[in-house]
């Protein structure tokens, strides 16, 4: 059963930080100052909720949490490819925020109810920073997919973009009817229905639409590790200082 959870802890961990990473590099650059904040913060919640993932995987056996993190290769990550694309222009990053804060949100909310109870109090305990992260990327896809046709345009041409790397939130684990039968996780099924739901509720406040949900191909791959060109560089770069001396005490 351990391997059941640590493959579920670690598509979820690898999730958190390299989107993590993604919006850290938003500091500084960001539209407006408080978005550069905004970013920021929300940046260095989803690397320390990593972080605490990580440390249940250590409890589990696995190797410690920076180690983890940055001594891995690629295809040893099994973030969806939607978290580790570049950045792009702000209505981009916007968007991805909007589609993949949505769905963590709805995951960690299934979760508190986990049998596994080292997960079941992480959801509990982050419930606080996820709500905040939907409540800013609800706000400006509000506001910006209702304001002027330049927004509308652009958000839309990033929504129509993000959405089949998105729908790779949710593949499935090869682990799926074990997790679902010892109530670990809910399963991606479900995750994926309610998203769709919250989304579809979302979008309706705005100028905004949706393809039909069975046109979307999923982009898919990242749970098995198979990635993006833009994966590994990223990873060079988080891992370029510990690689300097993995044993020093920061």
């Amino acid at each position: 059963m351990n391997e059941v959870i640590k493959e579920l802890l670690y598509k979820i961990a690898d999730d958190q930080l390299i989107l993590g990473h993604r919006n850290s590099e938003w500091t500084g650059f960001g539209p407006l100052l408080e978005e550069d904040i905004a970013f920021s913060s929300m940046a260095q919640d989803k690397v320390g909720q990593s972080l605490a993932l990580y440390q249940i995987l250590n409890e589990l056996g696995e190797q410690p949490p920076d180690t983890v993190a940055f001594m891995r290769h690629a295809e040893r990550f099994h973030n969806c490819i939607l978290t580790e694309l570049p950045n792009g222009e702000y209505d981009f990053s916007l968007v991805r925020h909007f589609l993949f804060d949505t769905a963590e949100f709805i995951r960690f909310d299934m979760l508190r109810d986990s049998s596994f109870q080292p997960l079941a109090e992480l959801a509990h305990k982050i419930h606080g920073e996820l709500r905040y992260h939907i409540l800013h990327a609800n706000t400006w896809i509000k506001q910006l997919g209702s304001a002027t046709k330049e927004s509308i345009s652009r958000l839309q041409v990033s929504l129509d973009d993000a959405l089949p790397y998105a729908m790779g939130i949710f593949e499935e684990s090869p682990y799926e009817q074990e997790l679902i039968a010892e109530g670990i996780f809910g399963g991606e099924q479900m995750l994926k229905e309610r998203w769709m739901t919250t989304i579809e509720a979302t979008i309706h406040h705005t100028n905004l639409h949706l393809p039909a949900w069975n046109s979307i191909v999923p982009v898919l791959g990242g749970r098995m590790g198979k990635h993006s060109v833009h994966l590994q560089p990223l990873l060079d770069e988080m891992s370029e200082v510990f690689r300097i001396d993995p044993t020093a005490e920061w």
